[in-house]
């Protein structure tokens, strides 16, 4: 599979937002399970990108970081979005406790912030998308990490998605 990645560099909360709703809209329209690992340090703006992802998908209520809740599901008729936030997890073994084996299943949408705390405990990411913090701006890296995700991103890029610099 080869490596299809998009770079952004989005200078404000609601340019990430906007991105992330773009990126919603296009998801495949089966109904596997589909996984977005949400990678960055703290305040790189994965629970705003989480935000305008799911405000796309239908939901209207509030969307906060589940750091204390761990996790948060939003029911949207026939799809489910599951919201996880591992950063208090000290490791793979407590995420047993979360139940999430039982959400990995079709017409679920997973967004997992700070995935590196359950590694080789979740499902494999269809993208990840990496946050950083840039001079004035955030950086967005969208990297496909599953055929399915190649497609997805393809997608978004035909979109018009700007590229930015690599």
């Amino acid at each position: 599979m080869s490596s299809a990645r998009l770079r952004q560099l989005l200078p404000s909360a609601a340019d990430t937002e906007a991105l992330a709703g773009r990126l919603a809209a296009l998801r495949p329209a089966d109904d596997q399970l589909t996984v977005l690992f949400l990678c960055g340090e703290l305040g790189a703006g994965k629970t705003t990108f989480a935000r305008g992802f799911l405000a796309a998908l239908g939901v209207r209520d509030a969307v906060r970081s589940p750091t204390y809740t761990l996790l948060e599901l939003y029911g949207l008729g026939a799809l489910t979005a599951v919201h996880v936030d591992l950063y208090r997890l000290r490791g793979a073994a407590e995420l047993e406790l979360l139940g999430l084996r039982d959400l990995a299943r079709p017409a679920h949408v997973w967004l997992v912030e700070w995935p590196e705390r359950g590694p080789g405990a979740l499902p494999h990411p269809d993208l990840r998308v990496t946050l950083s913090i840039a001079s004035g701006s955030h950086a967005v890296d969208i990297e496909a990490s599953s055929p399915r995700g190649e497609e997805w991103l393809a997608a978004l890029t035909a979109s018009g998605a700007d590229t930015g610099p690599p």
